[in-house]
């Protein structure tokens, strides 16, 4: 199972993905506030030379009937884009402290192969001292 992860961690291209991490919570804020502002209110439209019974013989309860459920399915598919929003925000946020996370345990892996280099070469050249000398 490691050497799955291994090669998904190898595949991912990493430095895009930091690259582009202030990018996307930067789009991610942008839509969040897009959709808390709220519904914006269209105007309603001009009644002035209609009858208040429609054509085709629905009756205006009928009509507002359907109006009162269509706004409340509005309403109710606003309430899930808003929580799909917020998810989408903090899925972002956690996404940009994983970024910064791996980014920094990149940074401590680096100093460790060198350290680790800088002691293989110690302990080599001591090696080799400890084998040249005479009656070692």
């Amino acid at each position: 199972m490691a050497i799955g992860w291994l090669t998904v961690l190898k595949v991912v291209p990493w430095t895009e993905v930091i690259t582009n991490a202030p990018r996307i919570a930067d789009g991610a804020v942008k839509l969040w506030r897009a959709v808390a502002k709220g519904p914006r209110q269209a105007d309603p439209p001009a009644t002035a030379g209609r009858s208040p019974r429609p054509p085709g013989g629905a009756s205006l309860a009928e009509l507002e009937g359907r109006l009162a459920a269509a706004e409340a399915s509005v309403a109710e598919l606003r309430g899930l884009m808003l929580a799909s929003a917020e998810i989408i925000k903090d899925l972002t946020e956690q996404n940009t402290r994983l970024i910064e996370r791996i980014e920094a345990n990149r940074a401590r892996t680096v100093w460790l192969a060198l350290a680790v280099a800088v002691a293989a070469l110690v302990a080599g050249v001591a090696l080799a001292i400890a084998l040249g000398r005479p009656g070692g």
